[in-house]
């Protein structure tokens, strides 16, 4: 049996937009189901989103602690931000954020995985890169506002990411799917560790972009 995740798309007999925010809305469908029945489906719609693994010489992965407030916490997470144009590239979004979230540059770029965050109430993308080959960014330091102003930076080495994350103590999505990511590709049968993940430029269905 192929595992994979397929496309598909319900009947919607009405939509509307009861809520538009600043960068996402909420959207209301009325679904037919494989029984006839209609149902309203109401979810998040998002512009999607980047993340970077940032991995240094000395195994350690670039982090920031930052103030979540619907959850109320600080959260340990991986450099990220959201597309912020219909079909912009996401490998220069994501420098772009580890850039203005860390002042760093990588010179290795790779695609470590593609995950819909929360399907069942949003439409978020996140592609989650790996970056290698790390030194500090040129020009001035990008200036910071609101939650990024208390934000934290740190380098951790991947073990102890991955103790954090199974003993309950790391709840970031990207963080903790990324790091379980790198490691899964390291311990992979029949390929070459991190060399054999996705180009940077690889397609993305969930947000197409032109390279």
């Amino acid at each position: 049996m192929t595992i994979k995740d397929t496309p598909e798309e319900w009947e919607i007999r009405s939509t509307e937009i009861p809520f538009r925010g600043n960068k996402t809305s909420v959207r209301t469908d009325e679904v037919v189901m494989p029984d006839g029945t209609v149902v309203k489906r109401d979810y998040q719609v998002h512009p999607g989103s980047v993340a970077v693994l940032a991995l240094d010489d000395e195994d350690r992965v670039l982090v920031l602690r930052q103030y979540r407030h619907p959850v109320r916490h600080k959260l340990w997470e991986i450099p990220a931000g959201l597309l912020d144009v219909p079909g912009e590239n996401p490998l220069h979004a994501a420098q772009r954020e580890l850039y203005e979230e860390a002042h760093v540059k990588a010179e290795d770029w790779r695609v470590l995985t593609d995950v819909y965050t929360t399907a069942g109430g949003c439409d978020e993308a996140v592609r989650i890169f790996l970056a290698r080959e790390l030194s500090e960014a040129e020009g001035e330091r990008f200036q910071v506002e609101d939650e990024e102003a208390d934000m934290e930076l740190g380098r951790v080495s991947v073990a102890d990411l991955v103790r954090g994350v199974l003993a309950g103590d790391l709840h970031n999505n990207c963080l903790v799917v990324g790091v379980l990511s790198l490691v899964a590709a390291r311990n992979a049968d029949g390929l070459d560790g991190l060399d054999a993940l996705r180009p940077a430029q690889a397609p993305w269905p969930a947000r197409p972009f032109e390279i």
